[in-house]
């Protein structure tokens, strides 16, 4: 049986699986139904010092639908932090520890761009006996007229310092959480291990509207009849998440722990995360959809994968794919010097043929046939 314990610091994830920070992981009794049913980890949702500053409205999702099947490609959110006391946390955080000592418990932090309340929280979360942190430095649309959350995430001096005042308050791990909407995620990445990070997590939602109400002339989700761009997640982003994860797999020291996240489904899209290069892997949109015993098929299908390319460990292939990703100029001249033209392939513009431009793409594409254990 392969093993898929994962050590990192002085945490130690029975599996790679982790509830990421958001609604999964809101409250005592939904951290310990999802550590019940398997889960290697949690990051609880995101918690402040002053609660009383958070106020959630409903609805807060909206849904974007496959044409064909109706079923969910894209989901958005407006959700906020935690809006329940911290001294509610502390006690929930010290319980949990003691019904579950050996599941990872990692809190979630945010706060304002001031030393003394990074240093407060992080003291106060640590002494509540938390195995880890994650420093939220990526919600998109959370309290950015106070500078929290992406907003400050996108300012790498910022990034910097809120990592060195986290990091010198404890001596637990502490990985920042990266916001993909910024130009080159690699820089506020570069400037959290500067800060004294020892993880990063990628990535946070994409900024986004879902879409607009053709009937109402609303955008969606519609409070009040209004509405703010919000997070984007669920499996149209995976793409996304998977470039930028394999940008911080080619570019941070390997002993820097990387939590991937961003529209993973099934086991199948938990492994790629894995072969780009990272350590844990994270989800909340697909437990909010499928259930806490999603990780079931997580851990199965990673077990098969293993034992089916003879991996005895995740460090066999962590990272494996990081080596095939180059550049155009590397693949035009690895054509050039292999002297062969694929069967039935057109590889220049002047020999497209407008009557079998889609038998030609085809034969352009790499990953026509997907295998049913790809499949959700």
């Amino acid at each position: 049986m392969p093993d898929i314990t994962v050590r990192t610091g002085s945490m130690t994830f029975e599996n790679p699986f982790v509830i990421a920070s958001g609604p999964p992981g809101t409250n005592r009794q939904m951290i310990a139904k999802a550590f019940k049913e398997g889960w290697g980890g949690v990051v609880a949702k995101t918690v402040s010092l002053e609660c009383d500053k958070v106020n959630n409205v409903a609805p807060r999702y909206a849904k974007l639908k496959s044409r064909e099947k109706g079923e969910v490609i894209g989901f958005q959110n407006i959700e906020l932090i935690s809006d329940r006391p911290i001294e509610i946390w502390e006690e929930e955080f010290r319980q949990l520890k003691a019904e579950f000592p050996e599941k990872m418990l990692i809190a979630s932090i945010m706060e304002e761009y001031e030393e003394w309340r990074w240093r407060e929280i992080t003291q106060r979360c640590d002494a509540a006996g938390v195995d880890g942190f994650e420093l939220n430095l990526s919600c998109p649309h959370g309290l950015p007229e106070r500078g929290m959350g992406g907003a400050m995430g996108q300012n790498t001096e910022m990034v910097e310092n809120v990592c060195r005042w986290a990091s010198s308050s404890t001596s637990k791990p502490v990985w920042a959480k990266m916001t993909p909407n910024i130009t080159d995620i690699r820089v506020p990445a570069a400037a959290a291990i500067r800060g004294g990070a020892s993880g990063i997590s990628a990535i946070n939602t994409i900024l986004s509207v879902t879409g607009v109400d053709l009937k109402t002339l609303r955008p969606y989700p519609t409070v009040e009849g209004y509405s703010l761009p919000g997070g984007y997640s669920c499996q149209a982003v995976r793409p996304i998440a998977l470039r930028m994860v394999s940008e911080l797999g080619r570019s941070l020291p390997r002993e820097v722990t990387i939590s991937g996240m961003g529209g993973v489904e099934c086991s199948s899209d938990a492994i790629q995360f894995i072969l780009l290069g990272s350590h844990t892997v994270q989800v909340c949109t697909a437990a909010m959809l499928q259930g806490f015993g999603m990780v079931k098929e997580l851990i199965a299908g990673l077990e098969k994968f293993m034992e089916e390319h003879g991996f005895a460990t995740l460090d066999d292939f962590r990272g494996h794919s990081l080596q095939y990703l180059t550049t155009h100029k590397d693949l035009v001249e690895r054509q050039v010097q292999a002297r062969r033209e694929r069967a039935g392939q057109s590889a220049r513009d002047n020999e497209w043929d407008g009557d079998k431009i889609t038998r030609q793409s085809e034969a352009l594409t790499s990953n026509t046939d997907t295998p049913a254990s790809a499949k959700p």
